[in-house]
């Protein structure tokens, strides 16, 4: 049977995508979606794109840092206006960069599995998948007036669409749990685990970061 494997925020963790990789037993038939920020904070983020744009098997929807990266190299951000992990990124990947930013264009906001929903952030309550912002796919926390805030409502808390969403961003020791949601960012960044969910099955899988390489900005 092939599974659909979805990953959290991998963040330029190389090594440790290879060791999730190998140990969820990836096969030929399988498919890998990521949930988004590929890049940025870790030390290998060039070998991670590579790896996602050579293999048919990976796919990503965009994240904010991949999305970050973009814009700039677009024009529409400027350098002022990007987080200092951000900078150090986009100059490690200057070289290459026009191929890199084509590649982070094809990026969609969300992958629809039919059961499962992949995005980068989260979904607003109550609104249909295709009319969510790509604001709050790529950022959304809590449901107050700033979508960014650690404070507040968070969004997959009161989601209770039909799809069960798996989604990154906001990085927790274990993954975070909503009545269908369900989070997969678990900090490998910055020590703890990179950490995936099988579809088909239901089973997590994670590995150990080898160790912190970022801090939260």
């Amino acid at each position: 049977m092939s599974r659909t494997v979805v990953v959290g925020d991998i963040h330029g963790c190389y090594e440790e995508l290879l060791a999730l990789v190998r140990g969820v037993r990836l096969g030929e038939s399988d498919r890998l979606v990521s949930v988004g920020d590929l890049v940025t904070k870790g030390p290998r983020s060039r070998e991670v794109l590579e790896l996602f744009m050579s293999d048919a098997r990976f796919s990503s929807v965009l994240g904010n840092h991949d999305r970050a990266l973009l814009e700039y190299w677009k024009g529409t951000r400027r350098k002022k206006d990007l987080k200092a992990s951000q900078k150090r990124c986009a100059k490690e990947l200057d070289e290459g960069r026009e191929v890199y930013a084509a590649f982070l264009e094809t990026l969609p906001p969300y992958v629809d599995l039919g059961t499962h929903v992949v995005v980068h952030a989260g979904l607003r309550p109550g609104s249909r998948l295709e009319w969510q912002s790509l604001d709050d796919l790529t950022a959304l926390r809590t449901l107050g007036l700033d979508r960014e805030s650690r404070g507040g409502t968070p969004w997959y808390e009161v989601y209770e669409g039909d799809a069960t969403v798996l989604f990154g961003h906001w990085p927790s020791p274990e993954p975070r749990r909503g009545p269908r949601a369900i989070g997969l960012d678990t900090g490998c960044v910055y020590g703890h685990t990179l950490t995936a969910y099988v579809v088909e099955t239901g089973e997590f899988h994670s590995v150990q970061a080898l160790r912190a390489y970022g801090k939260k900005e």
